[in-house]
């Protein structure tokens, strides 16, 4: 299958973005902009026919509670997450049901069976793909999906292993957990040009139905399958079977919420989604003919999709290079003027589910005015020590503060 880099090459100014009184900014910073948060949303419940049940967000992007609140206040209540400290805040804000979509072992395990004590009215998974993970939560009144691997060959059991799933599904019930379903990400084929991404993302719907009518035909219910990420979210709003499948069809996009200049390449225009998070970045230097450098390296916009890490919006003529920690070189386009040194410049992310976690806080802007400053809540993890249940060892006074970290 042929494949692209998709990333927008430019974005026009919008001056919904604007932000006064930017000499009190410290750059880098992060900005959030809840009006167009409001606009995705509303987009995502539209195209899931009004339906907000059917949306378990992805909650690596929100990351603070800020916009967990706006979400939940507009009926999204089902979330899914990576982490302990997420699953932490989806269950501190509101939230219903919550899948921890991470393989997790050892004191991981030990540190959700906590959170689900502090919050025993909200229903929480976790995935599994072998006995060994069964048997963990064995007396937790835990949820259990079976992760399954489309071939993107991260996590999961191999679609193709029929037997594999209905052995694990199995012991689910032999330890008397709740078989929730599956999760299937197929996220590999987020750089696939239509039509083939549709061709190949059906086929692999098509094999996870038959799993799931091998499950039933055992004996075993699938309540619910949770499918797609941003990338493939129209090949699952488009697949027919899902609409008339008896169990609960759900898809799980996160970074809809904010978008960045992948997900606003990936998607149809049409679907009416803008960014909700910019870096706002200051020019510091002239250092060459035609290269401006800017306050934004990668400990600020992400450099994990690859370069250029971002659109400076506005600025077809800027096409940023390769970043170092704290500085981000662009080349100027020959004949244009650069901007003055001291000039903003607003920076739409690459990925900006890692670039929102590289911030301590963001600004919520409205209509160019700061209105509050909130905190990234769900950044980084928690940890990482938990607190030690045998009241005999003890710590020393290096355990005792890296034990109580973002407690």
């Amino acid at each position: 299958m042929a494949t692209v880099k998709f990333m927008l090459q430019e974005f026009s100014w919008e001056d919904p973005y604007r932000v006064s009184r930017t000499e009190h900014v410290l750059t880098p910073a992060l900005a959030i902009y809840p009006d167009s948060i409001a606009t995705n949303i509303a987009s995502t419940l539209r195209l899931l026919g009004g339906n907000a049940d059917r949306w378990r967000a992805h909650i690596k992007t929100a990351k603070l509670n800020y916009t967990l609140r706006i979400m939940i206040d507009r009926g999204v209540c089902n979330f899914k997450c990576a982490t302990t400290l997420e699953l932490l805040q989806a269950c501190q804000n509101g939230a219903a049901d919550v899948l921890v979509a991470y393989p997790l072992m050892g004191a991981n395990t030990r540190r959700v069976r906590d959170i689900k004590n502090q919050f025993p009215d909200v229903r929480i998974s976790v995935l599994a793909e072998n006995e060994q993970q069964v048997r963990q939560w064995q007396d937790a009144s835990i949820g259990i999906f079976l992760d399954i691997n489309p071939g993107m060959n991260r996590t999961g059991i191999e679609q193709s292993a029929e037997e594999k799933v209905f052995d694990v599904a199995q012991a689910v019930k032999q330890a008397g957990l709740e078989f929730r379903g599956l999760h299937y990400y197929d996220g590999q084929y987020g750089s696939v040009e239509e039509p083939e991404r549709s061709k190949a993302t059906h086929a692999g719907y098509a094999r996870l139905l038959d799993l799931v009518r091998g499950l039933e035909s055992r004996g075993i219910h699938v309540p619910e399958v949770v499918t797609a990420g941003t990338p493939t979210f129209p090949d699952s709003l488009a697949y027919e079977p899902f609409q008339a499948a008896e169990f609960m069809h759900r898809v799980s996009p996160g970074t809809v919420v904010y978008h960045d200049a992948t997900s606003l390449a990936q998607l149809p225009s049409q679907y009416g989604y803008a960014p909700a998070a910019l870096v706002l970045a200051r020019v510091v230097s002239h250092p060459n003919r035609g290269i401006i450098t800017c306050d934004a390296g990668h400990k600020a916009v992400s450099a994990d999709a690859g370069v250029p890490t971002c659109v400076v919006v506005g600025h077809p003529e800027l096409t940023p290079l390769s970043p170092s920690e704290e500085h981000l070189p662009l080349a100027v386009r020959e004949g244009a003027e650069p901007p003055a040194i001291g000039d903003l410049l607003y920076l739409l992310p690459r990925h900006v589910c890692p670039t929102v976690n590289n911030f301590d806080a963001a600004l919520i802007v409205r209509n160019g005015q700061i209105e509050s400053v909130e905190k990234v809540s769900a950044r980084g993890h928690e940890g990482p020590l938990l607190d030690d249940p045998d009241p005999g060892h003890r710590h020393t006074a290096a355990e005792s503060v890296v034990g109580t970290a973002q407690r």
